[in-house]
């Protein structure tokens, strides 16, 4: 299977256009085998959905032949819960999230599971808080420096979450602790956005617009 690099260096997230169309030519080329074709192919799906297009999306994902492949399995329930989550359905995302976790989980696939914890904090808003640390736990306790890299957001998506609710003294604490990891194994933009996180919540803690 693919590492995960690979699909990061094919990704621009603001860009999910361009994105598409590197999946696209990824996924003819001869470098791949089926397996990871596929493992493309779930990514293109993404991409696809991302543009707003979630009958194509949903159509491709419907598509993927799992049964030979589990971690196969698990991206495409990954996928799909953030489709329905995307299309304005986040309960119907939360079930095939959950098994996206829990397969990833007994499959040691770390970086999906991290994936799949954070996007139910995201689709099972009453339980935001508790996925998050769920999925800060289990990030904590891994070795793979790009599964690491989860605990800069998490922490971040934590801070902001605790912000809105009015927290900003907890929500300080998750920025700072963001800003920590984003020094660590971030990137670049993470270390800007952690830093600029901490003045907003410094600036709604003293009042200041």
């Amino acid at each position: 299977m693919l590492e995960q690099r690979t699909i990061d260096e094919l990704w621009t997230f603001e860009d999910p256009a361009l994105s598409e169309a590197r999946f696209r030519e990824a996924m003819q080329d001869s470098r791949f085998d089926d397996f990871e074709r596929l493992e493309l192919a779930t990514q293109l799906g993404r991409a696809i959905g991302l543009q707003g297009r979630y009958e194509e999306a949903d159509a491709l994902l419907d598509s993927i032949d799992t049964q030979e492949e589990p971690t196969l399995a698990v991206r495409v329930l990954l996928e799909r819960g953030r489709l329905l989550n995307s299309s304005g359905h986040p309960a119907m995302a939360v079930p095939l999230l959950e098994q996206a976790a829990e397969l990833g989980d007994h499959l040691g696939e770390e970086f999906l599971t991290v994936d799949a914890l954070h996007m139910l904090a995201i689709a099972d808003s009453g339980h935001q808080e508790s996925w998050t640390r769920s999925a800060l736990e289990y990030a904590s306790a891994v070795d793979d420096p790009r599964t690491k890299r989860w605990m800069v957001s998490l922490h971040s998506n934590l801070g902001w979450a605790l912000h809105d609710d009015g927290r900003r003294t907890e929500a300080l604490v998750e920025f700072q602790l963001a800003e920590q990891w984003a020094e660590r194994v971030g990137t670049p933009q993470q270390q800007l956005w952690a830093r600029e996180a901490i003045d907003e919540c410094e600036r709604s803690l003293s009042g200041r617009s």
